[in-house]
């Protein structure tokens, strides 16, 4: 858990952000986002580099893999919603699927 606590981002912050960022979407406190992939191995290929990234931020997402399907739910539960952090996390997690 990283020891610097992040502050919650207004509204105004996170709805630009949002429209800025294919996919993303926000469901109340959460920035969450579903990827579709040809295979469940293809998924779990995915969740691998989430999780790398993830560990290289020091920030985690929840994750939901249905087979083909993974779902991401960001957001800083020491903060009480949406940090800088959780951006940051969504904005490398999108480099790193473009570039597969």
């Amino acid at each position: 858990m990283s020891t610097d606590m992040a502050t919650k981002l207004n509204d105004e912050s996170i709805e630009s952000w949002l429209t800025r960022r294919e996919g993303w979407s926000r469901d109340g406190d959460r920035l969450v986002k579903e990827y579709r992939f040809d295979s469940f191995r293809d998924s779990i290929v995915f969740v691998n580099r989430v999780a790398t990234i993830a560990d290289e931020l020091d920030h985690h997402p929840d994750i939901d893999v249905r087979y083909d399907r993974v779902s991401l739910s960001l957001s800083s539960h020491d903060a009480g919603g949406i940090t800088d952090r959780d951006l940051k996390l969504a904005e490398r997690i999108d480099f790193a699927t473009s570039a597969r």
